[in-house]
């Protein structure tokens, strides 16, 4: 298994809170990364993206069910949202198409030829994800109501 380039890291932490500010006016603070197994504690909702190009892996965004509740409600004009319906998780889909294609054009303007796939939500409970082409480095985003998101990434240069 290969070790992530930490240059790879920052563009999709500047992405997240870019559009989660933009889109959504949550700000965050960064904390601190680690390595992290594909193991996810709790009901949660992961958005699996595939990146190919240079650069391959995926990145898995995460966070439990009433923040992306929040998330939903603040992308469709403060709509209140009780339960991650079919409007709610195509919010959280785009939102994530949103951050990893920011990501991807700013690994492009550092030379890398970068594309993502279509996302993948995953609703549950303890979830274990596998990913095959590097150590997993989780970066959470903690919001002001204490709440995460959580960037996981597991990319390798092609």
């Amino acid at each position: 298994m290969s070790v992530i380039n930490v240059e790879y890291i920052n563009p999709f932490i500047g992405a997240a809170q870019k559009i989660l500010k933009d889109v959504c006016q949550l700000e965050t603070k960064l904390q601190k990364p680690y390595l992290k197994d594909a193991e996810y504690e709790g009901d949660l909702l992961a958005v699996i993206i595939g990146v190919t190009g240079n650069i391959k892996g995926q990145v898995i965004l995460s966070l439990n069910i009433s923040t992306a509740c929040n998330i939903a409600s603040k992308m469709m004009m403060g709509m209140p949202v009780e339960e991650l319906n079919n409007m709610a998780k195509s919010a959280i889909s785009e939102l994530s198409n949103m951050i990893l294609g920011n990501a991807a054009t700013a690994l492009s303007q550092k030379g890398l030829t970068v594309d993502i796939t279509p996302p993948s939500i995953c609703l549950g409970k303890d979830m274990n994800i596998m990913v095959n082409h590097s150590k997993n480095i989780c970066v959470p985003l903690k919001f002001s109501d204490d709440s995460l998101f959580e960037i996981n990434i597991s990319i390798v240069e092609e």
